[in-house]
């Protein structure tokens, strides 16, 4: 890893470590153990099963934007999907989403470019689902955060302004042509013919969005499968007896993954444990339960796919080399 990339890997994990100590700078170890220990491990496993459900419904999902590039069944995708939920968790960069991408071109060739630009809508519509969430839940419960409105108001322009522009040119290639068009005069030839490759793989990687059952399908299978992994942090609470509605789940899942902006380590480690509490901490559960319960529920969303995401690397007959990488794969595999 070259020393830009240690060093923003290093303000990652400071960030993190910050997170981390606001969120349990007040909480004696003790305390910590003991909550824990009186968790009903019952519905630990039942929210750890739960979520791969969350993620075979974004396997679906990503099939959907890519059925105009190949059609691929989702039983195919899931173990790609897995191995990119595992790299994000344990390295940074999002060297998972490199990795799904580069197994994908290698098992059934499709480009990079294409597959990068189904990647990007899909985390537009992930954040287009997440301030979903928040207002809705905002309409049922009452919650005074400033923590929770900085957020929303930081995220919410970014992911709006970049939904528009992606359905903007999913609906209208030929303004995205008519661009690189004007590059012509400005770049060298060699130049302007990469930018005008690159170009139509992005539009062809829009293509999903063009299609109505495609279309259709993005937006249901996006809403569903958050749906579901709020339903596991829901799960997760009858643990710990903390009597939280769904809509609160709701909200805590809009929150922390629209702080997913911020950068962090790998995981979210700190960042996840400080919204999540500041968020419960909000609609009434006690100081102390709210810490415990986002740890907790952390590991539940972490730990198992991340298991299974390397043994689906294995078998893909690579080991932890492929994450660590992951970019200098890339450039090696990109056409």
């Amino acid at each position: 890893m070259k020393y830009g990339k240690w060093l923003v890997a290093g303000i990652g994990i400071a960030i993190s470590a910050v997170f981390l100590w606001f969120a349990f700078r007040n909480l004696k170890p003790e305390t910590v153990w003991l909550t824990i220990q009186q968790a009903n491990v019952i519905w630990l496993l039942v929210g750890s099963v739960v979520y791969f459900a969350a993620v075979a419904l974004i396997t679906i999902r990503w099939s959907y934007l890519l059925n105009t590039i190949q059609r691929i069944a989702p039983r195919h995708l899931f173990p790609l999907v897995t191995i990119g939920y595992m790299g994000n968790n344990v390295y940074p960069f999002r060297s998972g989403e490199v990795l799904r991408i580069l197994l994908l071109q290698r098992q059934y060739h499709v480009p990079m470019t294409k597959a990068t630009t189904t990647v990007i809508v899909e985390r537009v519509f992930d954040g287009l689902v997440m301030l979903t969430f928040i207002v809705v839940s905002l309409l049922f419960i009452d919650i005074a955060s400033p923590e929770v409105r900085r957020v929303a108001m930081f995220a919410a322009p970014i992911f709006l302004i970049a939904m528009g522009v992606f359905f903007v040119l999913a609906r209208h290639p030929k303004i995205l042509r008519h661009l690189l068009g004007r590059l012509q005069h400005l770049l060298p030839a060699r130049l302007y013919r990469l930018a005008e490759r690159l170009g139509e793989d992005v539009i062809g990687g829009l293509e999903g969005l063009r299609t109505p059952a495609d279309l259709a399908g993005t937006v249901f299978f996006s809403f569903a499968s958050w749906m579901v992994e709020a339903s596991v942090y829901w799960i997760v609470s009858f643990a710990f007896d903390l009597h939280v509605s769904y809509p609160a789940m709701l909200l805590t899942v809009g929150v922390v993954n629209l702080a997913g902006l911020i950068p962090a380590s790998p995981g979210q480690i700190g960042v996840f444990e400080f919204f999540v509490s500041t968020v419960l901490i909000a609609v009434g559960v006690a100081d102390s339960q709210a810490h415990v319960y986002a740890l907790v529920v952390h590991v539940v969303i972490w730990l198992p796919v991340t298991l299974l995401g390397f043994l689906f690397l294995a078998r893909q007959g690579m080991g932890w080399g492929a994450i660590t990488r992951a970019r200098d794969l890339e450039q090696q595999t990109a056409p």
